[in-house]
């Protein structure tokens, strides 16, 4: 289970879907997957490949990475 889902499990204020490209041909093409796992937050943000949790909520937030 990814961090998005386990995000969503834990607040309510937060929704997550996964499903497999291969499967759903129409999604995988709308959403322009050519990798995987590719997240897609709020139609606007896209964080394609796997990364570290402090990462993904970073590229999911499109915060600037840490300075230290």
């Amino acid at each position: 289970m990814g961090l998005a889902n386990r995000m969503a499990l834990a607040n309510p204020h937060i929704t997550a879907s996964t499903i497999q490209a291969t499967e759903f041909y129409d999604l995988a093409r709308k959403y322009r997957v050519t990798g995987v796992p590719k997240t897609v937050v709020n139609e606007a943000i896209e964080v394609l490949g796997a990364l570290p949790d402090p990462e993904f909520v970073r590229a999911a937030l499109d915060a600037p990475p840490d300075t230290e």
